[in-house]
């Protein structure tokens, strides 16, 4: 499931890509990469709130795991979205 989410990323199909990582998310909660990859598919979609409840979660799974790299990116991603 994981896999075809990303290729339909890939591909522009993140409507369906969303609802993929969400299935991942419902499955295995601590997914982070699932959450991260299902924000930036909501940012794509212009679902800025969604997107931002979204990389919240992922934020606390990166600190929570202690992934440095992840967390930065998850920090940025919120960073520009707060911009206007």
């Amino acid at each position: 499931m994981f896999s075809l989410a990303q290729a339909l990323m890939e591909e522009g199909d993140r409507e369906e890509a969303v609802e993929l990582f969400h299935g991942c998310i419902q499955k295995k909660p601590d997914w982070m990469m699932a959450s991260i990859l299902k924000s930036k598919c909501l940012i794509a979609l212009d679902r800025k709130g969604d997107a931002q409840s979204e990389l919240k979660r992922a934020l606390h799974l990166a600190v929570e795991q202690r992934h440095e790299a992840p967390e930065m990116e998850v920090r940025k991603l919120l960073e520009d979205l707060s911009r206007p």
